[in-house]
């Protein structure tokens, strides 16, 4: 059984995620084939997009969300996600149950005797009049009945879990400061969410991992988990296990796959690129070490933006407050060539987030 390493699990990975060369597709395209961009911090998305799209137009993403085609709503992971419509009916019948958990996990002791059926019930009748709420105005709205869990968790439960929800525009819009208003996701996109199969079968299941495959393997059953929250997929794996092929990683885990998805050979040159906060390409594995360093694993779930450099994460980003300039920070000793590399590809940055005004980039010394 072949064997691929971490540098070739890289290139692949580049490969899948729209990171080794910008795509020339359409900007709902890649959204479909990201299978949705993370997306709690709402400017984050066109930086992921820009990375990965030549000529990407921060307008039309916007346009999208204001003509329902793309949503935000809470789903894989219990974390905002930027969808297609498409894919948010589709999948999140099949997240239900998890959401409810993941909530559950953080404010059991204040909801463990609530019916939570009976809340969700509740929530759906108070939306049902069409009005935008924020989580604390749906929660306001039931504290009477449900005095005792306060209104963070009766809020999240709500929001995150028991009504499926979209976050509205102008929340998302780019260059767009607005608070999160909630409608129910059906009644937004005009249709509604698609049931779990009645019969036992997992179509969703099953699409899923193809899906998560396409844009992020060869990846082991542990890594689709971790991107989804799921943890009931092994008979989906099952399922299509024999459209797949298997390869082994350098720890000797079983890595599945699409057979005629693409696999560069392991010297092939990879492009500096910036990532933005929470971005997928990281966070979509158990295994992260194909991307990302032990030592610098924390900065993906504290919401460090990173720079790729061969590849790899190798420097984190920001822009300086007050100078307006693109400031990276080396997380290794960058050579003479990489220093260049990073500095053209930040001030490309630099004059996407400021609409061609600055291409102000500063780069920190290196450490020793």
């Amino acid at each position: 059984m072949t064997v691929l390493d971490s540098r070739a699990l890289n290139r692949a990975t580049l490969a899948r995620q729209l990171l080794l060369d910008r795509a020339g597709v359409p900007v709902l395209d890649a959204v479909a084939h990201l299978c949705g961009l993370q997306a709690q911090e709402p400017q984050e998305p066109f930086v992921g997009l820009w990375s990965r799209l030549r000529a990407f137009d921060p307008a039309v993403l916007s346009d999208l969300l204001v003509r329902r085609s793309v949503v935000r709503t809470h789903l894989m992971r219990r974390t905002v996600h930027l969808v297609t419509a498409d894919d948010a009916l589709a999948w999140r019948g099949r997240h239900d149950a998890m959401l409810r958990q993941r909530v559950l996990g953080n404010y059991r002791r204040e909801l463990g005797d609530t019916d939570l059926d009976e809340l969700a019930a509740a929530g759906r009748s108070v939306m049902a009049d069409g009005e935008p709420r924020s989580m604390a105005e749906l929660a306001r709205a039931l504290a009477g009945r449900w005095p005792e869990p306060g209104p963070r968790a009766l809020g999240e439960m709500l929001v995150a879990a028991l009504v499926p929800m979209a976050q509205l525009p102008p929340r998302g819009l780019w260059r767009t400061k607005a608070g999160v208003r909630n409608v129910p996701l059906s009644s937004w996109l005009g249709r509604e969410i698609d049931r779990p199969a009645g019969d036992g079968a997992d179509p969703v299941g099953q699409a899923l991992v193809r899906r998560y495959l396409a844009a992020f393997g060869p990846a082991a059953s542990a890594d689709l988990r971790a991107w989804c929250g799921l943890a009931g997929l092994p008979a989906a794996v099952t399922a299509v296990r024999e459209e797949l092929v298997v390869f082994r990683d350098e720890r000797g885990r079983e890595l599945l796959d699409l057979p005629g998805a693409p696999r560069p050979g392991p010297d092939t040159p990879a492009p500096v690129r910036f990532l933005p906060a929470f971005d997928n390409a990281i966070l979509g594995y158990h295994d992260r070490g194909r991307i990302i360093d032990d030592a610098h694993r924390g900065l993906s779930v504290a919401g460090e933006r990173v720079v790729l450099v061969d590849g790899r994460v190798a420097a984190t980003w920001n822009v300086g407050a007050g100078i307006g300039a693109v400031v990276v920070t080396p997380l290794r000793r960058l050579s003479r060539a990489e220093l260049a590399g990073v500095a053209e590809e930040g001030r490309e940055l630099a004059l996407f987030l400021s609409e061609n005004d600055s291409d102000r980039v500063r780069v920190a010394a290196s450490p020793d």
